[in-house]
This record gives C-alpha cells, structure tokens and sequence, in this order.
C-alpha cells in the first residue's frame, strides 16, 4: 500500500512546477494579448481580442445590469469592463499554464479554444464587415499555444521528483535556459505590444490630423446671443454653457472611434428618398450651416444625474437636407416614419421622422462650441435632435442615414427593452449644496437648473423638509430647448434639512413626484439632497 502511495507521489507535480507553469501561462496569455494587438494594427485596432470580447459582452448584457453600471462607475465603467477582462484572462492563462504542467496539449488546446471566442466575438460585432477581423484572436491565440506547448517543455518530465527540494536536479529541467526562455519570451511580447500600439496610434494621427485642419464655415444662421441673467454668477452652480471636456459621454464604444474626416462618407437612402446620395464632409461644410445652443441628454441620467449637459453646435439643418432629397413626413404622406442612424461602431439609433422635421433645429453637427466636433463626441459628424433624449437622436460617428418604419426595424436599444420614442421629460436639479454638504446657519443658497426641451421652464420651486414649495427666481430664459438656471435664498436654521425641487413646464405641467427608473423611456421624481446646518 505504501509502494502505491508513493507512486501517486511521484506521478503528481510538485508546488514548484505548478508555480513555474502558471508562469508559462501567464507569460503564453501576455504574448497572445501582444501579437493580437499588433495584427489588430493591420486590421483595425476594434479587432483586437480584448475591445471585441468587451464589446460583445457589452451587447450581451442585460439592460439592468448596463444601467447599474453606469449608476455605479459613470463615464469609467468602460475602463472597468476592460481591466475586468484582463484580471479574467490573466486567471484563465494561469490556470491553462498549471494545467500545461502535467498535459502540455491540453492546457495549449485551452488557448486555442478562447482564441476562437475572440475571434467570434470581433466577427460578431455589428461594426465587422470582414472575416478578417477573426484575425488578431486567431493568429495570436497560435502564438501563446505554441509558446505555452514550447515553455512547458522545457519543465522536463511532468513527473514530480519523490522529495521536495529535488526540482532543480530533475532530469530534462535547466533552470538557466528556462529563465532565459522565459525572459525572451516576455521581451518578444512586450515588444509586438508596443509595436502594435504604436501602429495603431501612427492610424489614429491622420484622423487627428484631419480634424486638426477643419476650419469650420461661419454658420448662416447664427445663434441669438445668451440673454443678460441666463448665466447665473452663483458658486456651485452648473456652467451655463458646457465646456467639452467636462461634457457627458455614454455609448457603448469601448474604443473612441477615430475617423479621418477626408475619407469620411454619409450615405442617405430608404423609403421615400428619390435621390439616394453619399456625401462627404467637405460636402457638408460647403452647405449652408446652422448654429444652435441647445441641451442634451442621456436617458440614462438618473434623477439629479450627470449626464445632461447645454452646448453650442454648428451644423446642417437635418430637416432641410432630407427634403433635398424626397423625403417627407408622415404628416405629408410620407412613407418613413423612423430615420435609423448608423455608427461607424455598429450602433443603430431611430428617431421619428415627424420630430425631425416638426420645425425644431434637427441637426448634423460638425461643431461644439466653436471647435470641431471632439472624437469623444462624434467627431466627424453626429446628429442631434431637440426635444429627445439620445438613445433615439443622438448618433456619434454616424456614416449612414435610411429612412424606414419602426414596424420594419428595431434599433440596438429598442432591442433592449428601451422605449421606440423618449420625448425629454420635464426635470430639475440641485447643484448647490451638495449632498450631506454642511452650511453655515443663516442665508444659504440653493441653485441648480431644470429643463424641459422644446417645452421651456416657467417655474421652479423650492420644499424645505415638508414646508410650503417656494418660488425660486428663474434666470433669463434662452431658447426652449436649452435648460435654465435658478436660485433660491434660503434663510438656513441649524440641523438637518431635506431640500427638494420641483419644475413646471411651458404647457403647465408640474414634475411629477412619481419615482421612475431610468428604463424605459427615462427617470421621473423629484429631486432631493439632505445638508446639515451648523
């Protein structure tokens, strides 16, 4: 019985070689990552095993799940979703290379089989028009096969020695070429690693480069100046105008599409279109441009959220350029009542035909407060659309226009349970204090901003714990689709308060009080912050 014990002893692998293997898997995962990264340059950086598993995973998430994350990471949850994927291929590549210890072909085949995961998942992606975008998962998932199959080798026999301590004189095993190995290994990857990144930032230089040459026309139609008192000088207080930086960005591109802007092309066709056309941006620059201040925001944007910002935008009346070309509303008998947009990512959005040619200021945008628009938000051309929250007007990067009915077609998020038509619901926020914030007994103020698209703000009010509402002071109005400020001067006791706000809109209707979540068509409720006054 001893005998027989001794043998599985013997038969199975030591601590030692388990660590060294999950070394070879670790170092075998590194290079696939590596090589796929530089065969993405050839390809497109999107082809990469990491952005297409991300981005498929994106697409496969419930919409629960999607709008969690986005409460609980804001603009980074991309940024987690990719260090996520890479702590799970680093566990899978040490768990392949301790499997490879003891069965070399095994723990090579597992490479193989993830390599065709990434592989499906960038052929999958709505934004794959070739096969070979299979090509970064599949070629490098041969090279960490092979280095893993190479690197276990030279493990020696995949016996354990009897007793410990006996590993650096087990037969077959150099511990000096295994480092060196090793080290060359490593070396080899990191440096297709950069090479691929560099190549793929040399691909993004001429999309930089484009944009850093567009001189943007002087619009025809300039936006009225911003009233005197629209832009309230109060400490705290959203900026009434956005800057881009600190604009809001959700989509589900865990790559900002670079596109170069000459060779960028928009092609228009579908139902009712007489004259199906394919226009380039220096096609657009040269048609008579428009300049609106106008807010947008995410449907996403929970109550007293983010992701609402007010910018100034240059671009071609959408309404005007789809005459040009036959179409027509409904109103007027035309056959399209959904105008579905297309993302060089592959994202489809729909919008009413009615909204977009109902008179409001529809647009394709090529500019953002007076600059070309930022890769983040579009850059070369997006669309926007007064009145609507973005999943259904707002499509960045967008390269394709057709005019169809939203019985004929469901768009990415309608898929997802979303609403086919989100009108912006009439909202208000506080921006000052801030939450759990701690004032001084005596005059405090309280200031933040409301909107409600093409509807306009008439009144704001104020609640202090379960008091009277209070009229706040409303600043100037600009348009009625831009949102507007107000401020409330608030004589502060000492102890804890609840302050609440609550907006009217231009046809009379208050917010509701009605908590909704974000899903389906938008949050509702009131907003609230809780500060204490010393």
């Amino acid at each position: 019985m001893n005998d027989h014990m001794d043998g599985d002893n013997r038969r199975r692998p030591s601590l030692k070689r388990l660590s060294l293997g999950a070394l070879c898997g670790l170092l075998a995962g590194y290079a696939a990552i590596a090589v796929a990264e530089l065969v993405s340059a050839a390809v497109r950086p999107e082809s990469g095993p990491v952005i297409a598993v991300g981005g498929a995973a994106i697409d496969r998430t419930p919409t629960p799940v999607k709008d969690w994350a986005i409460r609980q990471f804001g603009e980074s949850d991309k940024l987690v979703l990719q260090l996520g994927i890479l702590v799970v291929l680093c566990g899978l590549a040490l768990f392949l290379g301790v499997l490879a210890s003891r069965w070399r072909r095994v723990g090579s085949l597992g490479i193989l089989a993830f390599g065709a995961v990434g592989a499906l998942a960038a052929t999958s992606r709505p934004d794959s028009t070739s096969v070979a975008d299979a090509l970064p998962s599949t070629v490098g998932a041969v090279v960490g096969a092979l280095l893993l199959y190479w690197l276990t080798g030279r493990l020696g026999p995949a016996a354990a020695p009897a007793t410990a301590g006996e590993e650096a004189d087990r037969p077959g095993f150099d511990r000096r070429a295994f480092v060196i190995a090793a080290t060359a290994a490593a070396a080899a990857s990191t440096g297709a690693g950069l090479a691929g990144r560099a190549l793929n930032r040399s691909q993004a230089g001429s999309a930089a480069a484009s944009r850093k040459s567009v001189l943007l026309p002087a619009p025809s139609s300039k936006a009225a100046p911003t009233p005197p008192g629209a832009a309230l000088r109060i400490k705290g207080i959203s900026p009434y105008l956005t800057p881009n930086d600190d604009f809001y960005r959700v989509d589900t591109a865990l790559v900002v599409p670079k596109v170069d802007a000459t060779t960028w092309k928009l092609r228009i066709h579908g139902k009712g279109v007489t004259r199906e056309r394919t226009l380039t941006f220096d096609d657009l620059l040269k048609m008579p441009l428009v300049e609106r201040t106008i807010t947008l925001n995410c449907v996403s944007n929970e109550v007293g959220g983010p992701y609402i910002g007010n910018a100034r935008w240059i671009g071609v009346p959408l309404a005007r350029l789809l005459r040009q070309y036959g179409v027509r509303p409904p109103s007027e008998g035309g056959p399209a009542d959904q105008l579905v947009a297309r993302s060089v990512d592959g994202m489809t959005i729909g919008t009413p035909v009615e909204d977009i040619m109902d008179g409001r200021d529809a647009m394709l945008a090529v500019g953002m407060n007076g600059d070309p628009l930022p890769f983040v938000h579009g850059f070369p051309v997006r669309m926007l659309v007064p009145g609507l929250y973005g999943y259904v007007s707002a499509c960045k990067w967008i390269q394709d226009i057709e005019l169809t009915t939203f019985d004929a077609y469901d768009t990415y998020w309608v898929k997802r349970d979303w609403a086919q038509r989100a009108p912006v619901k009439t909202q208000s926020r506080i921006d000052t204090p801030k939450p759990f914030a701690r004032p001084a007994a005596g005059t405090v103020m309280i200031a933040g901003v409301a909107w409600a698209q093409r509807r306009g703000i008439t009144k704001v009010e104020v609640r202090v714990d379960d008091g009277p509402w209070k009229e706040a002071r409303l600043a100037a109005e600009d348009t009625r689709d831009t949102w507007r400020q107000w401020s409330y001067e608030w004589t502060a006791a000492k102890g804890s308060h609840t302050l609440t706000v609550r907006a009217t809109d231009g046809t009379g209707e208050t917010q509701t009080e009605k908590r909704t979540r974000t899903i389906p068509d938008g949050a509702s409720g009131w907003h609230s912050v809780v500060v204490t006054v010393d």
